[in-house]
């Protein structure tokens, strides 16, 4: 308060300030405790949606029907066998030169390969006509054995080509029907008529082996068709593959729960084999089609854990385009209940096996407990990382929506946490602000499920410091800056800032955001009727600015710091007019109260608290905010705006929009001193210490009997209460006539009361206690004031705690309150004992 600032000058200096310009530490505190304080207040609370759902009910995209959607249904007959990765989007033109098998016994190949057909729509037939006789000659449960041998066939000639060498003899078991050449007892003559890539798609879809897929011949090959060692190992590897890929097609023609195997065994013994071959990942390989299409037959059946199973095994063999796209939406749709977490839940990074019961597994034979793997949730992070949101955004919009979905789950955020989401969540973010503006739409869908993941892990303590290490705090400043006209967006990020904000060395990282301060300060004025998200940005700058004097500065430094923060202040004024109101009553309260906190708070630099102390339009509406609301219904913000209020009154004497008004601020302080509010009392009693300074303040409260009240406080014993009660009566005791209404109240005995209760090592308020005690004895005896045994007991007190062993033996942190004993306590103190003894004698 500003009384006990400026005692010294008031009340004669006791002890001239040996450096005027310079102040101790324990004088900043002083300063800090008697006067400017900073406000807390409690973070908006946003209670969690009991429904998992993709956008909140008062997102701005609830209604659109742009946005992707959440609800679907997926069959096997959504996915597409030959799914070919990576796709160029272009087509290629056939080959321009023949296409030559070495046969073993026909040195000329050349001679006995057929040109193709000159006019496409022969070749057209000729193909259709061979596929017709193949098709009809067999079924297609008979083909894979056939196909087999042809494959191998097509492997050895492949090798006589690269190898030229002596003619090897094919086994009889090798010859086989091709087109119109019939079955030969020794060598088949094979013809290689060249086929389109739509058609080689049709066959690979007809032959469960995959013979003749574009994608083998397209990208890396990583086919089990080799030479030498290669090809044996590679046949000892599809000869474990293909009796599993058998028993999925016999689980999926049947009931899963009736069949005699587990196919989420299946699946989890085929990705063993799958990468023990080298086939997953995005290498290519002829039979890559038939393995997706025997997973894509399990779709149809309705059990989540063998959802997970098949969706994993597709991530694991990177599929893209529309096959990515609905495996991801297949994720998405097992992680909306809260029931399938458990799916997700692996104890082990390393994904191992675990026994669990799910409730989808209720019809298994009774007795029979079933094995369930875990799904990887590497797959989904990698995922994020991997592909481009310009070219497969809506896969990566349901992958980040699966991701908020379980972020909310305890168990899956240490899981997630441990398999470093936070780096990918980094970089994810990173590469959603820089797409192009022809994709900004979808990226900005996606950024308001990975924000929304985001505000999860922020609850969690082991991820808060992960925010600062991965520099994720200052990307999100990226994100508002690039959408900074989608609310979702920025409601998501200021919810994340509100949260992490409460943290000091969260604080820190933010406030070294460049132009942070600059970009909030946009925010709250382009979507100032955006309840939720002003709140929790102004409850961010109340964080920032509550200890950071630097933070203070900085946000006043910009230009429409002051200008919007009052905009704010005068939209979110209840008034009784005829033009609705931004938020509901409750709501624009909140705005109010974080509203006038960031006031409070930013005063306390003495260059921005004189400036906003001289603003007209800051101290009415102020000044409107008490004649509008009671203490009884809105505690906090009139608690508040007394706060404010009394860091902007230690500026009065510099102000004259104060110096006019401090009257009527008197007056409103008033309403609150007479509250049964402690908290609105003591912040009335501060400001009372402020503008009791003035001597027409000083007669408005001895004429309204508020002296009385202050006094009365003495007895609370609280230290805060008896400061704030002494500063007002140092200011009332400078007059004299004040000075015998005050002793008829006993205000001298509580003063010594305090002083020998709460003194012990506490020397500013000691300090305070005996500069009223000065004032009250003014140039009477103490005989006056005191009953002579008290006057006994005030010398006592005084020669103990003036005996600076004795009184320094009662603190701990001995260097600061030497300090302040010294320089706060000592002279009062001594001058004081000195003309009481005197007088006493």
């Amino acid at each position: 308060m500003g009384s006990t600032e400026r005692k010294y000058e008031l009340c004669g200096p006791f002890l001239p300030r040996r450096h005027p310009s310079l102040k101790t530490s324990a004088e900043i505190v002083g300063d800090a405790r008697r006067i400017l304080r900073a406000q807390s207040t409690q973070r908006p609370y946003t209670p969690r949606d009991a429904h998992r759902q993709l956008f909140a009910r008062n997102s701005v995209r609830a209604d659109h029907s742009s946005r992707p959607s959440s609800t679907f249904s997926l069959h096997a007959q959504n996915f597409d066998v030959g799914d070919s990765r990576p796709s160029s989007g272009t087509r290629l033109s056939p080959l321009e030169h023949k296409t030559k098998i070495a046969v073993p016994g026909n040195d000329d190949v050349s001679k006995s390969s057929p040109k193709p057909p000159t006019d496409p729509l022969d070749a057209k037939r000729s193909l259709v006509r061979t596929r017709a006789r193949l098709l009809k000659a067999t079924s297609l449960t008979k083909l894979p054995p056939l196909a087999a041998h042809a494959d191998a066939f097509l492997c050895v000639a492949s090798q006589e080509r690269l190898h030229p060498g002596p003619a090897k003899k094919l086994p009889p078991a090798q010859a086989f029907v091709s087109g119109d050449h019939k079955e030969l007892s020794g060598v088949p003559h094979v013809t290689a008529p060249r086929r389109s890539q739509s058609e080689s798609r049709l066959s690979q879809s007809s032959v469960d082996s995959g013979l003749g897929s574009s994608e083998c011949r397209a990208g890396p090959r990583t086919d089990l068709c080799g030479s030498g060692k290669n090809n044996t190992s590679a046949d000892s590897r599809w000869d474990t593959i293909a009796p599993l890929l058998q028993r999925l097609k016999a689980a999926a023609a049947g009931s899963c729960e009736g069949s005699p195997e587990n196919p989420c065994d299946l699946c989890v013994a085929l990705y063993d084999a799958l990468a023990a071959s080298g086939m997953l990942g995005p290498h290519r390989s002829k039979r890559r089609s038939s393995i997706l299409r025997t997973l894509f037959q399990l779709i149809d059946h309705n059990s989540p854990p063998l959802h997970m199973r098949v969706a994993e095994l597709c991530l694991a063999l990177h599929v893209s385009g529309n096959n990515l796209l609905n495996i991801c939406k297949l994720i998405f749709q097992i992680s909306r209940s809260e029931a399938n977490d458990v799916l997700f839940q692996n104890n082990s990074v390393l994904g191992e096996h675990c026994l669990v019961i799910t409730k989808h597994q209720k019809a298994a034979p009774r007795g029979c407990q079933v094995r369930t793997v875990f799904f990887r949730l590497d797959s989904l992070l990698g995922l994020l990382l991997r592909e481009d949101a310009s070219v497969c955004g809506e896969a990566l919009f349901y992958c980040a929506g699966t991701l908020k979905f379980l972020s909310g789950n305890a168990a899956v955020v240490r899981l997630l946490l441990d398999k470093n989401c936070m780096s990918a969540a980094h970089d994810f973010i990173r590469k959603l602000c820089r797409v192009d503006d022809a994709h900004v739409t979808i990226a900005g869908h996606i950024l308001v499920q990975m924000t929304a993941a985001l505000r999860n892990l922020a609850d969690h303590p082991e991820a808060r410091p992960l925010f600062v290490s991965r520099s994720v705090i200052s990307e999100l400043c990226a994100v508002l800056r690039c959408h900074r006209q989608d609310q979702d967006v920025c409601t998501n990020v200021s919810r994340i800032y509100s949260k992490l904000s409460s943290y000091a060395e969260c604080r820190l990282a933010l406030a070294q955001t460049p132009d942070c301060y600059q970009l909030f300060l946009e925010l709250l004025s382009k979507h100032h009727q955006k309840q939720d998200l002003v709140v929790r940005l102004l409850f961010t700058l109340g964080n920032l600015t509550a200890e950071s004097d630097e933070a203070r500065h900085r946000l006043f430094r910009c230009e429409p710091s002051a200008g919007t923060l009052l905009r704010l202040y005068d939209d979110y004024q209840p008034r009784e007019e005829d033009s609705p109101p931004p938020a509901s009553a409750r709501e624009a309260e909140d705005v109010l109260v974080k509203l006038v906190r960031v006031l409070a708070n930013v005063c306390i630099r003495e260059d921005v608290g004189a400036a906003l102390a001289g603003n007209a339009t800051c101290v009415q509406l102020l000044m409107e905010t008490l004649e509008l609301r009671s203490v009884e219904v809105c505690e906090e913000l009139t608690v508040n705006v007394a706060a404010a209020i009394n860091n902007l009154t230690f500026y009065h004497k510099e102000s004259a929009v104060l110096e006019r008004s401090q009257l009527a601020i008197a007056r409103l302080m008033l309403k609150l001193v007479l509250s049964s509010n402690m908290a609105a009392m003591l912040e009335a009693t501060r400001v009372y210490g402020n503008l009791s300074q003035s001597k027409d303040v000083r007669d408005f409260i001895m004429q309204n009997k508020v002296h009385r009240f202050v006094v009365t406080l003495l007895d609370s014993k609280n230290p805060d209460v008896c400061f704030s009660a002494c500063g007002v009566l140092t200011n009332l005791a400078l007059d004299p006539p004040n000075r015998a209404s005050l002793s008829l109240e006993g205000a001298t005995t509580k003063l010594t009361d305090c002083l020998r209760d709460l003194g012990a090592g506490d020397w500013q308020l000691s300090a305070q206690l005996c500069q009223a005690l000065w004032n009250m004895s003014g140039g009477d005896g103490p005989e006056k004031l005191l009953e002579a045994q008290d006057s006994e007991s005030l010398l006592e007190i005084l020669t103990s705690y003036l005996d600076e062993d004795k009184a320094l033996k009662w603190t701990e942190n001995e260097d600061y309150h030497r300090a302040s004993w010294e320089l706060e306590f000592f002279p009062v103190a001594q001058k004081l004992y000195h003309s009481w003894s005197v007088k006493c004698e």
